[in-house]
């Protein structure tokens, strides 16, 4: 058997059952009901599936899964270099993925299907819901029920034949009561069946109930469509440098799929330089760095330089970009020259940390200017110690004792495959190494300042006694962010307000009986309510005070059932 609760809006005015065995009036074929076609029966039966709570998770669950390709394999939007590498890695393979759209997942037409559906799904699921929501708040509270007594919580009170005539006295109070509650009322007068006021409150629940699925609708949608004019990109600067913010100026870059250049806010930043503070105190932690400060210089068209600071966690933000301060590391300045003491290379070149220490790595590659393309496969160390192996290694970060070592090879550096290679790293399969340290010739080992010979007479290098720092930036463009954190913050508050929030009725009822008047209460719930049965006692406590006080004032003329609504 059904609660009443079941049907709490079966009792709205103009309500009325569907009798399925009942012929619909308005066919105009001799009273029978109007027939559907078979395709009409089938759309109204998908649009009905389609616009499910049900539905919309499993969309959403299918959507989460089709984007999984996405971060497994390389994308064209994001990853052209990825692309072309897996193409080469793998010829038989590729072709087939790339049919399957694996390369271009994001804007292939099964994952845009998914996102469509979903879409149509949330709205489809919201516009009903929000309509029937906004007629409800318009609407009168319904008419009281014959039978109170078959509603969640009830109770009454018998008052004596004192009473009788000061039925709408009684009502009136009731109604004041409710409205301090923030009840919206109504009173009805039945006749001989009595008068009574009926009230209800908790509309906001289901207002909580929809904002938090429309801001769910707006983060997939900020998600789904903003997140195409993102990017970001990676630049890498040596103290010194300047970065001016273009497209071929970073190192590596993201677009998202709507992003065009003109996207670029025009400004150039340059690295002063990068301080770091080193733990001096603490014996078990002598050497670890605790605070990175790079200080820059930013400059605008037409406007004068501003110096400034970048941390860890505290990016510049500027122009709508957040500048992160990620790695750092050193950036020795290396020159090499041919035979005859021509310059064939000068750069400063990152080294990669590879421990606490920045024991690094890097690469230098000539592939012009000597009598062979040579390959330089380098490891510095800011503070050299020596191992009982007889390997170096990094014993503070600081420069203490710089060292820098290289091992030499000589052959096709594969630069002129058309094929992107990385400068952080050097492919020995086809070359030959001709120093080393396990070789009849030593590796190289520069000191600050240190011009040596080259292996086969190719040439000298020399490390310039100065060694920068770099640092690596993050510059990023993130239009989501504003709208995703409204949204899910909207989502919360919606949520907590239909948690918290009860929505229920409640009335107020007197009637006349051989004993005098009938003084009933009843109150019925939305949904589970605990509280239902401790508001309707409240309710009566309330009441039955306002009755001592109204005992004592005489009767007035008239009916308080003016049949307005609270508010």
């Amino acid at each position: 058997m059904s609660r009443p609760s079941d049907h709490i809006e079966a009792d709205r005015p103009g309500f009325e059952p569907r009798d399925v065995r009942k012929p619909s009036r308005a066919s105009g074929n001799g009273g029978k009901p109007k027939q559907t076609g078979p395709v009409v029966t089938v759309l109204r039966g998908l649009w009905t599936w389609l616009t499910s709570m049900r539905t919309a998770i499993i969309l959403l669950l299918l959507l989460a899964l089709a984007a999984v390709p996405g971060s497994l394999f390389p994308q064209r939007s994001s990853d052209p270099n990825g692309v072309t590498v897996y193409f080469n890695e793998n010829p038989d393979l590729a072709p087939r993925l790339d049919d399957w759209g694996l390369f271009d997942v994001y804007s292939t037409w099964w994952f845009s299907s998914i996102y469509i559906l979903l879409f149509i799904s949330l709205v489809g699921c919201i516009l009903p819901r929000t309509t029937h929501h906004l007629k409800a708040l318009r609407s009168k509270p319904p008419r009281t029920p014959a039978r109170l007594s078959r509603m969640d919580a009830y109770a009454e009170v018998q008052l004596d034949d004192k009473w009788v005539g000061r039925e709408g006295e009684i009502i009136a109070s009731a109604r004041d009561t409710l409205r301090k509650s923030r009840y919206r009322t109504e009173i009805y007068d039945g006749g001989k069946r009595g008068i009574s006021v009926s009230a209800e409150r908790g509309y906001v629940r289901e207002t909580g109930n929809l904002i938090f699925h429309i801001a769910m609708l707006g983060v997939i949608l900020s998600v789904g469509f903003l997140s195409g004019f993102n990017w970001h990109g990676q630049r890498v600067l040596v103290e010194g440098q300047t970065f001016v913010n273009g497209l071929v100026s970073y190192s590596s870059f993201n677009p998202g799929r709507f992003f065009t250049p003109d996207q670029l806010p025009p400004y150039s930043m340059k690295l002063n330089e990068l301080d770091v503070t080193y733990e001096t105190e603490n014996e078990n932690a002598i050497g670890i760095p605790i605070d990175y400060t790079a200080h820059v210089t930013v400059t605008h068209p037409g406007e004068g330089p501003t110096d400034t600071t970048i941390r860890v966690n505290d990016p510049l933000r500027l122009d709508g970009t957040d500048t992160y301060l990620l790695a750092n590391g050193y950036a020795p300045t290396i020159t090499v020259r041919d035979p005859e003491g021509n310059e064939v290379f000068r750069d400063s070149v990152a080294f990669i940390p590879q421990d606490n220490f920045l024991t690094s790595t890097g690469v230098v590659k000539v592939p012009d200017g000597l009598a062979e393309q040579v390959g330089f496969l380098g490891f510095f160390y800011p503070t050299a110690a020596q191992l009982d192996s007889g390997a170096l290694t990094s014993v503070h970060q600081d420069l203490h004792n710089p060292m820098l070592t290289f091992n030499v090879y000589v052959g096709d550096l594969g630069l002129d495959t058309g094929m992107p290679v990385s400068v952080y790293s050097l492919d020995t399969t086809d070359l030959t190494q001709i120093a080393g340290r396990d070789m009849a010739v030593q590796a190289i080992e520069l000191a600050p300042g240190d011009t040596v010979e080259l292996p086969n007479g190719l040439g000298t290098m020399t490390l310039d006694a100065e060694i920068p720092r770099y640092a690596s930036f993050d510059v990023h463009r993130d239009y989501t962010r504003v709208p995703v954190a409204t949204f899910v913050f909207l989502a919360i508050a919606g949520l907590v307000t239909s948690l918290l929030v009860p929505r229920r009725r409640v009335w107020v009822k007197v009637t006349k009986n051989a004993e005098g008047v009938l003084l009933e209460f009843a109150g019925l719930a939305r949904g589970e309510d605990h509280q239902l049965a401790r508001a309707v006692n409240d309710l009566v406590d309330a009441q039955t005070q306002k009755l001592v006080s109204l005992r004592a004032t005489p009767a007035t003329a008239g009916d308080a059932g003016d049949g307005k609504s609270g508010q």
